[in-house]
């Protein structure tokens, strides 16, 4: 029989501190951008550009500006070769790298759904007119796999990391960050990037309009007039390393993740338990992870996608654990980034405890009758905020949320 240690002989946990995080979103190219996006409350959700959508329910979305993107192409001897996606990989990964210092990650983690979608609708688009032909086909099958623009980040800024990439659907990012972030409590490994990333394409676009997910008006989180989301794109970078060894190489340590919790109620493919069991879990088990009551939650960044179930159910756990803690959906600026939602959305909650700001959730009027939750309605807010929990559901009834915590100076 094998001989365990005890637990007195087991290693104790590390403290996981976030040294650098880098983000592109509609709301901004960087950190700055973002908090003056979120301040402002700016809605950042325009008519889509990117293919037709005229027999589309949904036209809108939230789109990451084309111009901008082209700063990445410097980094790399090939840009012609690049995803569209792995330009903002390439820029959030730069921002987060110019922060850290001397940072050497021993390992990538980031959650995506979509991978290089458009170039897959390319390659099916030049076979069929090619007559069956795939001359055409090697450079857009080359980057198209999910971890492909994850690598050419990486190669732009000579990192040799081994990649993991996390699909589980809209928890993709969140799943991401609290994997890599249990990579370093537990000690086998020191320092690792973490985040997600997805873009708009016609073929996900096409199939949240056809599953009448998304809305033909404006995205309303938690309203009880909502009918439905828009999609979103983008890509965040976290940088976690040991506590202790941020500390003793003088990094600047931005916050603390305290804790993890997923679950899987696997009541629908597409639909939430409407008991919220599910959310109710991984948010219960994020605390227990932090080893914090729900008392000091000072702020909620919900999932709140809009769709009428989502936000019920989401909504209903919520108020069952909590007591009057402010809550808002970032989707509402920006849409429903799917993969990098999780991510983007823990950049804004670290945003918050940086800023003592709360967030804004726009479009907001007036809630579900009987469901009893403090929405920072249509505008941000200041207020004293220490510990922030972030929530991202996916379809198949998969839960994540994380926990996240300021550092005093």
């Amino acid at each position: 029989m094998a001989d365990f240690p005890s637990s007195s002989d087991r290693p104790k946990t590390a403290r996981v501190a976030v040294v650098a995080a880098g983000i592109v979103s509609p709301l901004g190219f960087g950190l700055e951008a973002t908090l003056r996006s979120l301040r402002d409350a700016k809605d950042c959700v325009t008519p889509v550009t990117a293919f037709p959508v005229d027999r589309c329910r949904c036209k809108t979305a939230g789109q990451v500006a084309n111009g901008p993107l082209a700063e990445a192409n410097q980094f790399t001897p090939r840009p012609e070769r690049l995803h569209r996606v792995a330009r903002m990989m390439i820029l959030a990964m730069k921002e987060a790298l110019d922060q850290a210092g001397d940072f050497q990650p021993e390992l990538t983690v980031v959650g995506t759904t979509s991978g290089g979608m458009t170039f897959g609708e390319q390659y099916y688009r030049g076979l069929t007119a090619n007559g069956g032909s795939t001359a055409h086909a090697p450079t857009l099958i080359a980057n198209y796999t999910p971890q492909k623009p994850v690598m050419d980040a990486q190669e732009a800024f000579g990192i040799g990391a081994p990649c993991q990439i996390i699909a589980n659907a809209c928890a993709s990012g969140t799943n991401a960050i609290g994997h890599a972030f249990n990579c370093v409590r537990s000690r086998r490994y020191q320092r690792v990037l973490t985040g997600g990333y997805d873009a708009i394409s016609e073929l996900v676009f096409v199939g949240f309009d056809s599953l009448q997910a998304a809305t033909p008006e404006r995205c309303r989180p938690f309203d009880r007039e909502r009918t439905g989301l828009v999609l979103g794109e983008g890509a965040a970078i976290l940088a976690l390393e040991n506590f202790e060894s941020a500390q003793k190489r003088g990094a600047t340590i931005l916050a603390e993740i305290i804790g993890y919790g997923i679950s899987t109620d696997n009541f629908h493919l597409t639909q939430p338990d409407p008991s919220g069991i599910g959310p109710r879990q991984a948010m219960e088990g994020a605390l227990k992870s932090a080893g914090i009551k729900t008392s000091e939650i000072d702020y909620i960044n919900a999932h709140g996608t809009a769709t009428p179930f989502n936000d019920a159910s989401e909504g209903k756990a919520i108020a069952e654990l909590f007591n009057g803690v402010p809550v808002s959906s970032t989707k509402g600026m920006m849409g429903h980034s799917l993969g990098a939602a999780g991510a983007v959305e823990a950049i804004f909650s670290l945003l918050a405890l940086q800023h003592q700001i709360l967030p804004p959730n726009l479009n907001f009027r007036e809630g579900d009758a009987g469901v009893n939750l403090n929405i920072v309605a249509n505008e941000a807010k200041t207020a004293a905020v220490r510990t922030v929990l972030s929530n991202s559901f996916g379809f198949g009834g998969t839960n994540a949320s994380i926990v996240m915590r300021s550092v005093p100076a």
